[in-house]
């Protein structure tokens, strides 16, 4: 591995500046394999070396990829021109410059919501030719009715006439209120405009997976956890089939039904 200064890598993994890494080297502020370090341009093996920062452990990972379990009323973008953006909500130990949402999801629908600096991965994410599968809990206005299973798996056609892919549904036992939806594309609105081809509302909505990647029920709502590359790669893998049939009543349907 090529080396590289202390000051790119750090910079490179975190929300620093050049001239900032300078001045907390000075103070002492920084560890270079357990040793105060204060030259700034000294090379490092970005893969071995252990550094710190204001005591704090930098990761060796280039890029960082965060798993937000999104709450209502943020935006899925970097500004904040339409509400408090997304990135709000990650703590300041896991930013690092250039962070973005890879993938949105509106205001008023919560769940998993992927955050990085990778826009390689991201580009390969969003790509049409991905087809990552989704799967989202909805809580409808009006009872589901059977019928959308099979209206739905011929691949339904919107107001505007626009045609979408199959997409899986199902009903959950403990609300007729509730169902299970799996799409493998990303319209604007599409869960919601889905539901209204057939004659019903969607009045919450929440993501709980992204292709093999799931949202862990520990993770609360506005609460975020760093992936490791390998977790990553979930996100091209398809989800286990068991879980779209899972039992959801004991944590995400609860959220919906209650709230």
């Amino acid at each position: 591995m090529a080396l590289i200064r202390l000051d790119k890598f750090i910079s490179e993994r975190t929300e620093y500046t050049r001239s900032q890494i300078k001045q907390l080297a000075a103070k002492g502020q920084i560890s270079l394999n357990g040793s105060a370090e204060k030259k700034t341009d000294t090379k490092i093996d970005p893969e071995t070396a252990s550094v710190t920062v204001c005591g704090k452990d930098i990761s060796a990972q280039r890029h960082r990829y965060i798993l937000l379990n999104k709450p209502q009323g943020y935006v899925s973008s970097t500004e904040d021109t339409d509400g408090p953006s997304v990135l709000e909500l990650i703590p300041p130990e896991l930013r690092t410059k250039g962070m973005f949402p890879a993938g949105r999801l509106d205001k008023d629908t919560t769940g998993a919501l992927l955050i990085t600096d990778d826009g390689e991965l991201a580009h390969r994410m969003l790509s049409p030719k991905s087809h990552i599968p989704k799967i989202y809990i909805v809580k409808l206005a009006r009872p589901y009715e059977n019928k959308y299973v099979d209206i739905f798996k011929k691949g339904i056609k919107l107001a505007n006439g626009e045609a979408c892919l199959p997409a899986r549904v199902r009903s959950m036992e403990n609300s007729e209120k509730l169902a299970l939806i799996e799409l493998h594309e990303g319209k604007y609105h599409q869960v919601k405009r889905m539901f209204a081809a057939v004659g019903n509302h969607v009045q919450k909505l929440m993501r709980i997976s992204l292709g093999g990647l799931i949202l862990p029920e520990k993770l609360g709502l506005g609460q975020s956890m760093e992936l490791l590359h390998k977790d990553v790669e979930n996100l091209f893998k398809e989800p286990p089939e068991d879980l779209f049939f899972a039992d959801f009543s004991d944590f995400f349907s609860a959220i919906l039904i209650n709230n």
